[in-house]
């Protein structure tokens, strides 16, 4: 279990996880750790995107829920993953790897503004290129847009990195119970509505053929170990 399968990934990152034992925030020591495991591997010869979601600083559709303005909701949510890209994409540079940070709004003083051809081009020259933004529009997650990102980059495979080691049939911190998968489908996934990503980033996932591996982003073996198999992870295909 050496070398990588994959020339080139999509990482997606919850926000909650960059809160580490925090409720609120981004912890600098988790921060720094995911930063250099994401480095490590672009040294490694990878080819790396990311997309990270905001959950640590705004939660759009929870506050819609309590009858704020949805549209709103969601645009300041992606202003939660912009803070949490630029954060991430310097905790990259400190260790030592070249970082480009696009963004799907425009704000030409912050970041460049993406483009799948500019973002391509910045994989091949060796950077690590960190999406924000989600998809730009209202009433999509972070995750679609980790999905969207993953087929406009051309990437071999989209990692989520969440909080347990793959996909369970419940959440298995609440229910001892719950039923961990190896392998699922695409369609086994949507019809039994596990609650890993959101139905649109499967059916994205589903329809393009992109493969999506569900682990741990707290494994000691960190982001190399579930692309060399030595962590365990969920394949979804």
């Amino acid at each position: 279990m050496g070398s990588p399968a994959y020339k080139r990934i999509l990482l997606k990152v919850s926000g909650e996880v960059l809160a580490g034992d925090q409720s609120f925030g981004i912890e600098p020591k988790f921060l720094h750790a995911m930063a250099r495991q994401i480095a490590d591997a672009q040294r490694s010869g990878l080819q790396i995107a990311i997309v990270i979601g905001a959950g640590n600083i705004f939660r759009g559709m929870a506050v819609a829920a309590k009858g704020a303005d949805r549209v709103t909701g969601d645009v300041m949510g992606m202003l939660g993953t912009v803070i949490n890209s630029l954060a991430l994409g310097d905790a990259i540079e400190q260790a030592g790897v070249p970082v480009k940070v696009y963004t799907s709004v425009p704000m030409p003083t912050v970041a460049d503004t993406f483009t799948a051809r500019d973002a391509t081009a910045a994989l091949a020259d060796g950077y690590v290129v960190v999406c924000a933004g989600g998809t730009g529009n209202p009433f999509f997650t972070t995750d679609t847009a980790a999905a969207l990102k993953a087929i406009e980059l051309r990437c071999d495979v989209l990692l989520k990195g969440t909080k347990v080691d793959g996909v369970y049939s419940a959440d298995p911190r609440t229910d001892p119970a719950a039923e961990r998968y190896e392998t699922v489908s695409y369609e086994e996934v949507i019809a039994r509505n596990l609650q890993v990503m959101d139905t649109a980033a499967f059916a994205l996932a589903r329809d393009n053929g992109l493969p999506i591996l569900v682990y741990a982003l707290g494994d000691a073996d960190g982001l190399m170990g579930v692309l060399t198999g030595r962590t365990r992870s969920t394949r979804v295909g």
